[in-house]
């Protein structure tokens, strides 16, 4: 008996021994160590990462950063300013881009604006707006034109009466991010920022009726070709994009210099 326990325990060691001898291997072998960790939870991260065929559709915007006239660039920095001042006061950044109809180029700045200033990390410090000299409709052409960018669009409204002749959209850019309520409206709509805010000119039209806009602390004009131009010919969608590519790669500009 006195045998057996004494082998009994002489296993026991020997399998101790063993199981240090491959723990202190592991620690020394890095590929070991990293399958001993567990996997992290990624989750949050995947929650809030841009849609994937729009973060294809940014990189490629960024590419052209660098084509964008010296010109427009100085006046993108200006709004880039605006919003390193506001961020550096721990205040947000309300950027309301203004055309006349609100309709077009107002809302895909307002749109990709939003987007730029998440892909750059300060998401939580702007607010990004549009509105019009007049109220009219988001036009469809623009709105496909942002969803085979890669953004998601649905109209909640879609059987409400009061939004027939003008949808409240809801756009996202990401499935845990914003969700921006866009709609026709005029520039001083309750529903935008009224103080404090910069007033951006995204058309020629509305830069030269609006000289002054109330309560804005900046005005900057960055007008954009009106892609109207091209509605019910067989350009259409190209120049849509074309428009929309524009918007996108100036916006990614101006929030990479927040930070520059």
């Amino acid at each position: 008996m006195k045998n057996f326990v004494l082998s009994i325990a002489a296993s026991s060691l020997l399998l101790t021994g063993c199981s240090e001898s491959k723990k202190k291997e592991s620690e020394k072998d890095p590929a070991a160590q990293e399958a001993a960790t567990p996997e992290k939870n990624t989750s949050d991260q995947k929650e809030n990462a841009m849609y994937k065929e729009l973060s294809k559709y940014i990189q490629s915007a960024e590419a052209e950063m660098e084509a964008i006239p010296s010109e427009r660039k100085e006046e993108l920095k200006k709004i880039a300013d605006f919003v390193k001042t506001r961020k550096d006061s721990n205040k947000t950044a309300n950027l309301t881009f203004i055309c006349t109809h609100n309709s077009r180029r107002s809302h895909m700045s307002q749109i990709w604006a939003a987007a730029a200033a998440a892909h750059y990390g300060i998401e939580e410090n702007v607010n990004t707006y549009s509105g019009g000299t007049e109220a009219t409709a988001f036009n469809p052409r623009a709105v496909a034109a942002i969803e085979r960018a890669g953004f998601q669009v649905v109209n909640p409204g879609v059987d409400n009466p009061l939004y027939n002749n003008n949808p409240h959209y809801e756009v996202t850019y990401a499935s845990n991010g914003k969700i921006l309520e866009c709609f026709s409206k005029k520039y001083d709509d309750p529903f935008n920022a009224n103080e404090h805010f910069a007033a951006i000119m995204t058309c020629s039209e509305a830069d030269e009726a609006c000289p002054f806009i109330p309560g804005a602390d900046l005005r900057v004009p960055i007008p954009y070709v009106d892609p109207k131009e091209s509605d019910g010919t067989d350009k259409e969608a190209a120049t849509y994009d074309e428009r929309c590519k524009q918007i996108a790669t100036e916006m990614l500009y101006m929030m990479s210099q927040v930070e520059a």
